[in-house]
């Protein structure tokens, strides 16, 4: 195998590559090694890395190869000859690497309560740190003549870093109720606490982060057209008022009915209103204006327990089965018969609460005397 005097490396005109393996591996004492700027050369035997060099030129002789030396036990004196493996670093940082969640994060919003298929992109810089520390972990993986570029590096740890990323963006959407529409004002937080997560491991292998940023964080069109809809709806409540709005929106449906394939029935009840209101809106006396405050009435009985619209004849709601008509009771003092919740009959001004006795026995609204210690009661 042939011996040579000069070892050095042109690098390449990017800066895209981080090590370089040299193809020969048999050398003579006296060479010249010959390291650019923005690189280093570390010498290796045996698997062990020996001796490191910066940016500048040298003659190999015992006096800066000291450790390869002790290894291979070589009387340096003229053009002895030894063999070693040599490896080229770029020691430059590399500040452009883009990254990109390559399958979406799905949450829902805790604002709009849509699922969102939610991707971050961004970019961060490294460097090497640990010279001998990266190469001891990547020596195998390097064959003579190849060159290993960034690209390659962040192959190892792009599961990692889309994890701690992914983690994060759900955890402030979910768990610090953040709507992912108004996320972009913590994007600079986002970002530093991702660097603090993600540095430890970068750092395991002799890399150290430069920069970290998250330029983006957006999710697809179909999703957001979902949420435009809901801003529309919430635009219009505020403009016109709730009653105002649900009337708009009951005559919306009427002036539509006559082109629904499902007839004028189908339309009415797909927009909420029941058919019998749909007879009062498309009665037989046409000339006569319809009052949307006796439609308003007629469209729906509101569930006190879910908010669930029904029909004005429904007595359980279709929503949860809760009943719908009011509670009834009568009057302890003169028997009327009391819908709802009242606390004073309206007919004769009777209390409906609890009495108390002296002994602290709970009786009947009506009674007169305790039923434990049959003092009696005012």
């Amino acid at each position: 195998m042939a011996i040579i005097d000069v070892i050095k490396f042109d690098g390449l005109k990017s800066r895209d590559w981080i090590i370089y393996k040299h193809p020969k591996n048999n050398f003579v004492a006296g060479s010249q090694l010959i390291v650019g700027e923005g690189q280093a050369a570390i010498f290796v035997k045996g698997g062990q890395v020996c001796d490191l060099f910066n940016a500048g030129t040298y003659t190999l002789d015992s006096r800066n190869l000291p450790i390869l030396q002790s290894i291979t036990n070589i009387p340096f004196g003229g053009k002895t000859p030894f063999t070693a493996e040599i490896f080229f670093l770029n020691t430059v940082s590399k500040l452009n690497i883009l990254w990109g969640t390559s399958t979406p994060i799905q949450v829902i919003d805790p604002k709009y309560f849509i699922k969102l298929r939610i991707r971050a992109f961004g970019q961060l810089g490294l460097k090497l740190s640990d010279y001998t520390l990266f190469l001891r972990e990547l020596i195998g993986v390097v064959s003579p003549n190849e060159i290993i570029k960034y690209e390659k590096i962040m192959e190892f740890f792009k599961g990692l870093l889309i994890q701690k990323i992914k983690t994060i963006i759900a955890d402030i959407i979910i768990n610090q109720k953040i709507s992912a529409l108004e996320i972009t004002p913590k994007l600079e937080e986002i970002s530093s606490l991702a660097k603090e997560k993600i540095t430890p491991e970068f750092n395991k292998f002799g890399l150290s982060i430069v920069n970290f940023f998250i330029t983006s964080i957006n999710f697809p069109d179909d999703d957001f057209n979902q949420i435009n809809e809901i801003l529309k709806d919430k635009a219009q409540f505020e403009i016109m008022g709730d009653n105002r709005y649900v009337t708009k929106r009951s005559f919306d449906v009427y002036d539509k009915a006559a082109s629904n394939e499902t007839g004028i029935a189908g339309a009415l009840t797909a927009g909420g209103i029941g058919l019998g209101v749909g007879a009062s809106m498309l009665g037989a006396n046409m000339n006569n204006p319809i009052n949307p405050n006796a439609i308003l009435n007629e469209t729906k009985i509101l569930c006190p327990n879910c908010n669930e619209e029904n029909p004005t004849n429904a007595k359980f709601c279709i929503g949860c089965g809760e009943t719908l008509e009011k509670p009834k009771k009568s009057c302890p003092s003169c028997n009327a018969v009391i819908t709802g919740n009242a606390k004073f009959c309206p007919e004769c001004g009777a209390s409906f609460s609890e009495k108390t006795c002296d002994c602290g026995a709970k009786l009947p609204a009506n009674a007169k005397f305790c039923i434990e210690c049959g003092k009696k009661v005012d």
